[in-house]
């Protein structure tokens, strides 16, 4: 920002000072008022428009991200990374671009990831170089201070839509196959446990937010979350997020704790944003204790590697290779695996539906069911199979859609 900027912004932070502004209509009316007050005091003349792009400005200073909230309101830009003064980049549509975007100095850019770690409620200095965040709008924030990170911080924002998707819209958008529809509506109405599985920026928490919208009005969601990020559109959705251990080491709330505390809510449905460490323990025991159609998100490269993930979380918690497995394959049905951008692909699809089963020697297996090729070739599996017995009537109709060797539907083999 330039000096004058900065001083506006100055003398409209003293302003507010006593009644910080926020998006309300009320909020957004103070912030106004203050800002044509210190304009009107600078002796500076601004006509309607100009008045508007100062509001603007300054709004984005003091509620947003500042220079980088441009990006964030794009509602094609899913990521904002920064990684110097005049690197800026965003991932719009899958593909990432670097902007024109310039953060000035490197202290600016500092300055920038410590006011941001203030707003999401937390520390960010040289006692605590890195941190995780989540941003008054949702934002998810990242960020590591110099030297960890190089000579400048690096900042990392993931914008969190907080309008859910319909399946139809996954299908029109290209992230599902028409194919595919009718076996998610299948998986959710026959109460079947699902793991989604994908990198990192694949789409997992919006794909499980579409399936959540699916479940019927009159069951209860216990959604477990380390930062509240699913808003799937259903009446009865209960949220619970852990929490951090305040400056004297105190007060931490771990997900293993939340997966405890929520089956004494009556979950229809247990939901666990994303699995990544000990609490795959207390998951796979509650999803064998009766409470079907649980849903979690995993990092994995592919379906098939699935089990080698759960493998190493279940390590974490003190479980051998074959107690995972044996719980694994009674508690979870399917796994939705997700791919990000590739040629000729959306930029986010589902690529494979696989089922969960025991193989030779025990060992946990995810077989391939259906996969998903761009141009409408899906070819079948032999978890299929599996599938069709585990979700029997709910799945008649889509196997009854695509007969073997039925043109655009499932064909044999791979």
């Amino acid at each position: 920002m330039t000096a004058v900027s900065d001083g506006l912004v100055a003398a409209v932070r003293g302003r507010l000072a006593g009644a910080p502004p926020d998006r309300t209509p009320g909020g957004e009316a103070a912030l106004r008022t203050a800002v044509a007050d210190a304009v009107r005091d600078a002796g500076v003349l601004l006509g309607p428009d100009g008045l508007a792009a100062a509001v603007r400005g300054v709004r984005d200073e003091i509620l947003g991200a500042g220079p980088l909230q441009r990006w964030l309101d794009d509602p094609e830009v899913t990521d904002v990374l920064v990684n110097g003064p005049d690197e800026v980049w965003v991932e719009r549509s899958g593909r990432l671009q670097l902007t024109p975007t310039r953060l000035g100095t490197t202290a600016d850019v500092r300055a920038l990831a410590v006011r941001l770690a203030t707003a999401g409620g937390q520390r960010l200095d040289d006692a605590a170089p890195t941190v995780d965040a989540r941003l008054p709008d949702g934002t998810r924030l990242h960020a590591v201070l110099p030297p960890l990170g190089g000579p400048c911080a690096l900042i990392s924002l993931r914008v969190v839509r907080p309008r859910p998707f319909t399946l139809d819209e996954l299908v029109a958008s290209g992230t599902v196959d028409e194919a595919a529809a009718p076996v998610l509506r299948a998986l959710v109405a026959a109460r079947a446990s699902v793991l989604v599985s994908g990198a990192t920026g694949s789409g997992k928490t919006t794909m499980l937010a579409t399936l959540l919208s699916l479940v019927p009005p009159d069951e209860r969601i216990v959604v477990l979350e380390e930062s509240a990020e699913l808003t799937p559109a259903h009446p009865h959705v209960v949220r619970l997020v852990t929490r951090r251990a305040n400056v004297d080491g105190a007060g931490r709330v771990d997900l293993p704790e939340l997966v405890r505390q929520a089956l004494r809510m009556r979950p229809d449905r247990l939901v666990l944003g994303e699995c990544r460490g000990a609490e795959v323990r207390d998951v796979l025991a509650a999803l064998n204790t009766g409470h079907e159609g649980g849903f979690a998100t995993v990092h994995a490269n592919a379906a098939a590697d699935v089990p080698a993930r759960l493998e190493a979380l279940g390590s974490l918690a003190g479980m051998s290779r074959d107690a995972v497995a044996a719980q694994a394959a009674s508690a979870v049905d399917a796994v939705l695996h997700l791919r990000r951008a590739g040629p000729g692909r959306a930029a986010r699809r589902l690529d494979e539906i696989g089922a969960v089963r025991r193989g030779e020697g025990g060992a946990l297996e995810v077989v391939p069911a259906l996969r998903f090729a761009p141009g409408g070739v899906v070819a079948r599996g032999p978890g299929w199979t599996v599938l069709t017995r585990r979700l029997g009537g709910a799945l008649e109709s889509a196997h009854e859609r695509w007969p073997a060797g039925a043109p655009g539907g499932p064909v044999s083999g791979w």
